[in-house]
């Protein structure tokens, strides 16, 4: 059974940087590609980064409105993955999931695309 488990949210201000943490427990599924995403009251969730390890490297998606801003990363062994926030903007402001697939990504990040999923974990930035 896979169970995701974020942390790391928070209050800041605009200009701001906050580190978000996905504590994975996957056995006996051999999870490949791992995620992020995240929903605003009244809007539908959206995919922010997401990441597929490899032997001898790893590959990496953004959102545009994230890229350059945001950075995804992993452990070695799949059991931590993170989003390093900078530059934070009031627009940033959701409640941020962890999201995991025994599938491959994809080039896009779509919620159909991955089968388990985190509570979440709030992200408010205030001008």
């Amino acid at each position: 059974q896979v169970q995701l488990v974020e942390s790391g949210g928070g209050s800041v201000q605009v200009g701001g940087s906050l580190r978000l943490s996905c504590a994975a427990s996957t056995v006996p599924v051999t999870v490949n590609c791992m995620g992020w995403f995240r929903q605003a009251p009244g809007k539908e969730r959206e995919g922010v980064a997401t990441i597929y390890s490899y032997t001898g490297g790893r590959s990496t998606r953004y959102h545009d409105s994230v890229r350059g801003r945001f950075t995804i990363s992993q452990d070695n062994a799949k059991n931590k993955m993170y989003l390093q926030m900078n530059s934070l903007k009031p627009e940033d402001t959701a409640l941020y999931y962890c999201a995991a697939d025994d599938g491959l990504c994809r080039d896009g990040i779509y919620v159909m695309d991955f089968g388990y999923w985190g509570q979440g974990t709030q992200v408010t930035v205030s001008s």
